[in-house]
């Protein structure tokens, strides 16, 4: 084979290895811009908020459950008695506040104004006696003892007396603001409790989070489990995405809410879908798509959200995608 020869196989070659390239992952004509991609379907591994003992399990694998619908309960017996004792003690913290806010019963300021005319009473006994006292000792009748003795009974009467008007006054006014205001934060505190108890007790339930399809059922009544340990794994259903990839002379075609056509090998359904999201960075061609030639290409993430989806879609499944043309 002669030179010119040779150069023509090589550029043809070349040419060939171009155009293979730029049919995948995709392909481009007057037709518009073809992708390929996988389905991608999220999942959820639901577990309870709180541990204790399994006691129903309401669904099994492959089951549809709409949201809200009771998968799973645990035995609330232990979470009802902590609500029980909490809402006891807000009960508790309520009555000790109430009792501050209302104040003294009258029966109680009556006994302490009868307390301070009693002392009051006594200490004029006292005083009486210590002048009697005093008046005999001045005529040598008495001892000094006896007067210091008269003295001290006087001074101790007058003490009762200012004890019996300080409590009589407190009677009147009530509770401090600072007793009201810690009693107040009590109850707060018991309030917030017995939420939490509430809450805990809700928690022994597991509801699901949205319309899905039960893909694992990882325990079984009876089972003791932790908090947050799984027991079923969900497949979501009411929104399906496709992950694909585009290289950067064509990423002007997929712009966010492009409207596009999404189909799979395994049925002639036509799925719409929009483009919803294209990632700002770029990155090596995935190892699950990849070739040996394209092991060094940068591409852009797409993800796809399908506008109507069904059971035709499922995880990981090929799928082509097409954008009419501009």
């Amino acid at each position: 084979m002669n030179k010119p020869a040779a150069a023509l196989v090589i550029i043809l070659l070349l040419g060939a290895g171009v155009a293979a390239y730029l049919q995948w992952p995709l392909d481009a004509d007057d037709n518009g811009l073809t992708l390929y991609g996988n389905v991608d379907i999220r999942e959820v591994q639901l577990g309870f908020r709180v541990g204790g003992r399994l006691e129903k399990m309401n669904f099994e694998e492959g089951d549809a459950v709409p949201a809200g619908a009771l998968l799973a309960e645990l035995n609330s017996v232990p979470q009802r008695h902590n609500l029980a004792l909490a809402q006891a003690q807000v009960a508790e913290a309520t009555a000790r506040l109430a009792a501050l806010r209302t104040g003294s019963r009258p029966q109680e300021i009556e006994q302490a104004r009868a307390g301070v005319n009693e002392a009051a009473a006594a200490v004029k006994n006292t005083e009486q006696e210590y002048r009697r006292q005093r008046e005999l000792t001045d005529k040598g009748l008495s001892s000094q003892g006896l007067l210091d003795n008269a003295l001290a009974v006087r001074d101790e009467a007058s003490a009762r007396l200012a004890a019996a008007r300080q409590a009589l006054a407190l009677a009147v006014e009530g509770a401090r603001s600072e007793n009201i205001a810690a009693a107040e934060a009590a109850l707060a505190g018991a309030e917030a409790q017995r939420d939490q108890a509430a809450t805990q007790l809700e928690d022994t339930r597991l509801l699901a989070p949205s319309n899905g399809t039960i893909l694992t059922r990882v325990r079984e009544p009876g089972s003791i489990v932790g908090a947050g340990e799984p027991v079923y794994t969900l497949s979501l259903t009411d929104t399906v995405y496709v992950r694909a990839y585009v290289d950067e002379p064509h990423l002007g075609a997929v712009v966010p809410g492009a409207s596009l056509v999404v189909t799979t090998d395994s049925s002639a359904r036509d799925y719409v879908g929009q483009v919803g999201f294209v990632s700002p960075r770029a990155e090596f061609t995935p190892k699950s798509v990849e070739t040996p030639e394209l092991r060094t290409d940068l591409v852009y993430r797409l993800r796809i959200v399908i506008t109507q989806p069904d059971e035709g879609l499922r995880q990981g499944m090929p799928v082509t995608i097409t954008l009419p043309p501009n």
